[in-house]
């Protein structure tokens, strides 16, 4: 299966989970510090919340989760064929998982990625929550974008 993937910023994350468990009538996949993810069945939504205070009401990026590595690799050579440039993350760990996937950009700069979740992570980007975030800033500040190889 494949579904859309909206990543949004949020000022706060226990709030947005109580509105996005109403609005859609599922509650959180996971929830882990500074983020919380939604598998909504109808519509086909993976919902992904990033705490960033401050950067509240925006999109952190935009993505399509396929089920497989075998899906990413033939959008990497898709993408290839088409000449956009990609970074691609094989194996990476981020947003509390172990992914393999595919970064590109559009012409106005949102960014999209195609990934597959291997694995749960007990890490947001390969290292423990606490010494990945300097104080004062969001975890989603640490992570998610390409080259910061996350989400």
């Amino acid at each position: 299966m494949s579904r859309v993937q909206l990543a949004l910023n949020v000022d706060d994350l226990d709030q947005s989970i109580a509105f996005y468990t109403k609005l859609f009538g599922v509650g959180p996949a996971k929830v882990k510090p500074g983020y919380a993810n939604f598998a909504v069945t109808e519509p086909a939504l993976k919902l992904v919340l990033l705490e960033n205070p401050g950067q509240g009401g925006s999109i952190n990026h935009l993505g399509v989760e396929v089920d497989s590595s075998e899906k990413v690799h033939a959008e990497i050579a898709r993408f290839t064929a088409e000449k956009l440039f990609t970074e691609e993350e094989i194996g990476a760990t981020c947003c509390f998982a172990t992914q393999d996937k595919v970064w590109v950009t559009a012409p106005d700069a949102e960014r999209w990625e195609v990934y597959t979740v291997l694995a749960d992570a007990e890490t947001f980007n390969g290292e423990p929550v606490a010494a990945a975030v300097p104080a004062g800033e969001s975890t989603s500040a640490a992570c998610c974008t390409p080259a910061a190889n996350c989400c």
